[in-house]
């Protein structure tokens, strides 16, 4: 092997210095929330310990951390069912040209250009307006959908885009009604696409500060709390909450990645059994 092109540290010193931009950040509240009881907000550190962690268990005065985790948790799930529920509806439905579609295309799409901001404000109003309550669980659930559904409906449509209907086919000439080929034959077949949009409509959900501002109420999401703690709180504790939601965050991905892995894995075995 020749020596390498002078190129090649270029970009290896591009790709290091953004991979410290994207991470640094995290590395250091990860860091800073292991300090001693009497540390700071900064470095450097006054010992280390557990004590901040221990500290988000306990009874909190600065908020409702745990209530509000309870709540994000929820709204992502609502929002990742439906959000893969609609975008499978939606990919089936674009496979055929019908009466409007490219405005109703577009019109999706739109939804992600409007700045976020001014949907929450928006589905605020409009709900406001309409008598309706103005809670996490309505209000904040539609204007999430905003942000959600665009994704997921591009995926589908780039998946059933690469769908070969032949499978469809070989399965109605077998006999198979409509439902049981959408269920045995297409279902199967685009289930890892399934867990990637369940997984882009949970964490997009989960960590949604903008849309979900002026539509969760009187009830803090996640994301809002956190944000509300940085103007009250001036202990590492806020490390250590970061350091926990940022570790449930790859639990979660590693959930789905685990679970598209054990359906590949599942496929390739059925595959050699025939």
């Amino acid at each position: 092997m020749g020596p390498r092109p002078r190129s090649f540290y270029v970009l290896a010193a591009v790709f290091t210095l953004f991979v410290v931009f994207l991470y640094g950040p995290t590395v250091t509240i990860a860091i800073l929330s292991f300090q001693g009881p009497q540390g700071g907000l900064t470095f450097p550190m006054r010992g280390t310990s557990l004590h901040w962690f221990r500290d988000l268990f306990e009874q909190q005065a600065v908020g409702d951390i745990w209530g509000a985790f309870r709540r994000s948790l929820i709204l992502g799930l609502m929002v990742m069912i439906v959000t893969v529920v609609v975008s499978v509806m939606g990919g089936l439905a674009f496979r055929k040209r019908f009466h409007g579609s490219g405005a109703l295309f577009y019109l999706m799409i739109a939804a992600l250009v409007i700045p976020s901001i001014l949907v929450s404000l928006g589905v605020g109003l409009l709900f406001g307006r309409a008598g309706l309550p103005v809670h996490w669980a309505t209000s904040g659930f539609g204007a999430q959908l905003t942000w959600t559904l665009p994704f997921g409906l591009l995926i589908m449509f780039a998946v059933f885009n690469r769908f070969d209907p032949a499978f469809e086919e070989a399965a109605r000439d077998l006999g198979a009604s409509p439902w049981q080929t959408v269920r045995h034959v297409v279902l199967p077949i685009i289930a890892p696409s399934l867990i990637g949009v369940a997984l882009f409509g949970f964490t997009l959900s989960y960590d949604e500060f903008a849309r979900t501002l002026l539509t969760a109420g009187s009830y803090n999401t996640l994301p809002l709390e956190v944000y509300g703690m940085t103007t009250n709180v001036t202990s590492p504790v806020i490390f250590a909450l970061g350091t926990l939601t940022t570790v449930f965050s790859f639990a979660v991905i590693g959930v789905f990645l685990g679970g598209a892995l054990a359906m590949d894995r599942r496929r390739k075995t059925r595959a050699g059994g025939r």
